[in-house]
């Protein structure tokens, strides 16, 4: 692991770590990235496995594919929004070499796995060139395809703390077509109950594709932390989900129809989860 994170850092601009390389393979053949090395990282230990803990929670190797994600018992049990969310990657077949961590290493604003890796809170484990550390995911996202990955990080696993008690997490996506679409507008939804809000319920919220980098609508947040949940409630958070976006017109949807179905989908995912609490 020290040498190859050396390596990269030796190689700015040349190599580049590979996990699935369903992203990087394509965008080499299109001519898009031209780096000469290619660092294998899967076989590192600890990279291919999953891990649930009663006391620390789930842990996921950097090198665990995503239709592994979505049969592992542990995370059905626990954190079935991840497998949610990862069932909605492209097909079967890229889902098998496509990776949690892989996603999230694109910088995407637009992955589908990223929003319930947030509201999930999710913590990057990074093994750069001083060492191990660990950065989580609301310090990791800096701009379309950027990240607070410096030369010589690589991540080696995803971690998220026990998940609360009574939780229940829905990934809402609107794409051109049903299966494998990249997102127009993506919203997961996450609640449980918790007797320190007024509403009694904590709502996390994490939007898709609707701005340079996957946002959270604390605005709509609070709504729900602090009212009482009624559809007049839930309407307003969608509102307030809708007015914090910044999103961009381009071939698959204008801004305006973007911002429209922000409130649309986050309207039926927060319900979805209240009526399922």
């Amino acid at each position: 692991m020290e040498e190859a994170s050396q390596f990269l850092a030796d190689q700015v601009g040349e190599a580049r770590p590979l996990l699935g390389g369903t992203d990087t393979l394509v965008r080499m053949r299109d001519g898009a990235w031209s780096d000469s090395y290619l660092v294998d990282v899967k076989q590192f230990n600890g990279m291919d496995e999953i891990t649930l803990n009663a006391d620390t929670g789930l842990r996921i190797g950097a090198a665990v594919n995503m239709n592994r994600v979505i049969a592992a018992p542990e995370v059905n049990a626990h954190y079935p929004l991840l497998a949610e969310a990862a069932r909605t990657v492209a097909s079967y077949q890229l889902r098998s070499r496509a990776t949690i961590v892989g996603n999230l290493c694109n910088g995407s604003p637009g992955g589908d796995t990223t929003g319930a890796c947030i509201v999930l809170a999710g913590v990057l484990e990074v093994h750069g060139v001083n060492g191990r550390f660990h950065l989580p995911l609301t310090d990791f996202f800096k701009g379309p395809g950027k990240t607070a990955l410096n030369p010589g990080d690589i991540v080696t696993a995803i971690t998220f703390p026990v998940s609360p008690t009574g939780n229940v997490g829905r990934y809402r996506k609107l794409g051109r077509n049903a299966l494998g679409d990249l997102a127009i507008v993506g919203v997961t939804t996450f609640a449980y109950p918790d007797n320190d809000q007024p509403s009694g319920y904590t709502f996390r919220l994490a939007l898709a594709s609707v701005a340079p980098t996957p946002l959270v609508p604390t605005e709509a947040e609070t709504i729900l932390a602090n009212q009482p949940i009624t559809t007049e409630t839930i309407d307003q958070a969608a509102d307030a989900a809708m007015n914090v976006c910044k999103p961009i017109s381009d071939t698959r949807g204008s801004a305006r129809y973007r911002q429209q179905m922000v409130r649309n989908l986050t309207r039926q995912a927060v319900t979805e989860v209240w009526q399922a609490l």
